[in-house]
């Protein structure tokens, strides 16, 4: 029996994805897994048992990722299960920087051959399907992200304009979109400088997060007409209340659909995990999914150092057992390695890798 502890009011239909396997709720103790949305977790004491928890949603903020790494718990989050809903809103939000609600409509019936360019920052599973939105309202779109997936660029309508660039699109475009993570380097990516770059009476857009723009060098771009409008999900006290800014309350995601689509999503990530060490989505260790060959499964957290994958198979072969399959991957600092043994009591050398320096955490599954 598996228990998996809930921080916030997560979607029933999310939670009917576990099976009888589990104990779900509030109060879960000694917790294998945890599904949280926006509850903040960075005074949270985690206990020994936890191995994962899941974020429903994108944004990882109110978890602290780095002591979860250097606990060996993995941090999963659900990449594009609210796109749609968050797409809906952002093109809302260049109706409503336009127009002023009312005749947004009709200003959006104007787009075609007028030339408005639109700046997305950020190409992922939202960046890509705000992109083809505005490129059907006959908008040219210029996009920008230099870790684009494969995935994305698929999904991409083929008309946008991709750059290498970000000053092109502050530049060139009419409107700016952003879909980026909050990272120490994309904090006040809209900022005096870049503003300084955009054309006249540039529109911006923000529903990712809102220290990804500067809100003193927002508001003084407002007052000189710099900036037209300033559309956010995540207003900040300094925001709200200012001529100029349209603000929305926190309502990108808050869609039954997506709700459902993201604890759904979460739920399979932490099932898989717990119950196969498959890794998917995880915003701290790589991804690493690996077919069942074996009686025993056998996973490691550890450090991403040199000689560790020998110091671990080194310890197998020390005791005259056989490795079926094995998988290693590396993020960063930490990597993972799964281990697939046939036919003999692993117990003992599951305890001798953990005494490895650098290891983590060792599971056998």
């Amino acid at each position: 029996m598996y228990k998996i502890k809930t921080y916030n009011k997560i979607s029933k239909s999310g939670l009917e994805v576990f099976d009888d396997k589990y104990t779900i709720g509030d109060e879960v103790e000694n917790a294998d897994g945890a599904i949280v949305r926006s509850a903040a977790l960075h005074d949270e004491e985690f206990p020994a048992s936890l191995q994962a928890i899941a974020r429903a949603g994108a944004g990882t903020n109110n978890i602290p990722i780095d002591r979860c790494s250097e606990q060996g718990i993995v941090v999963f989050n659900t990449p594009g299960a609210n796109a749609n809903a968050v797409k809906e809103l952002v093109i809302a939000g260049l109706l409503l920087s336009s127009r002023r609600v009312v005749s947004g409509i009709e200003w959006a019936k104007t787009l075609k051959g007028k030339g408005k360019k639109l700046g997305v920052i950020g190409l992922g599973a939202i960046g890509v399907m705000v992109a083809n939105a505005a490129n059907h309202l006959g908008m040219t779109v210029y996009g920008y992200d230099p870790y684009l997936s494969v995935k994305s660029a698929w999904n991409l309508n083929h008309n946008a304009v991709h750059i290498n660039d970000i000053n092109e699109i502050f530049a060139n475009c009419d409107y700016i979109t952003i879909h980026v993570p909050l990272t120490d380097s994309t904090k006040n990516l809209i900022n005096a400088d870049t503003l300084a770059k955009c054309k006249e009476g540039v529109r911006i857009l923000n529903f990712s997060r809102a220290a990804l723009v500067n809100d003193a060098d927002l508001k003084a771009a407002l007052e000189s007409g710099k900036v037209a409008a300033y559309v956010t999900d995540f207003p900040t006290d300094d925001v709200l209340g200012v001529d100029g800014v349209i603000a929305i309350p926190h309502l990108g995601a808050s869609t039954p659909e997506s709700e459902d689509n993201c604890a759904s999503m979460a739920a399979k990530e932490l099932m898989d995990y717990i119950e196969n060490g498959n890794i998917v989505n995880s915003v701290n260790l790589p991804e690493v999914t690996m077919p069942r060959s074996g009686e025993n499964r056998v996973c490691v957290i550890h450090k991403n150092i040199p000689n560790m994958l020998t110091a671990i198979t080194g310890i197998f072969a020390g005791d005259n057992i056989n490795i079926e399959n094995l998988l290693n991957k590396s993020r960063g600092d930490y990597a993972y390695t799964m281990l697939d043994i046939c036919g003999a009591d692993i117990s003992a050398v599951a305890e001798k890798i953990g005494a490895i320096d650098g290891v983590i955490r060792v599971r056998v599954i």
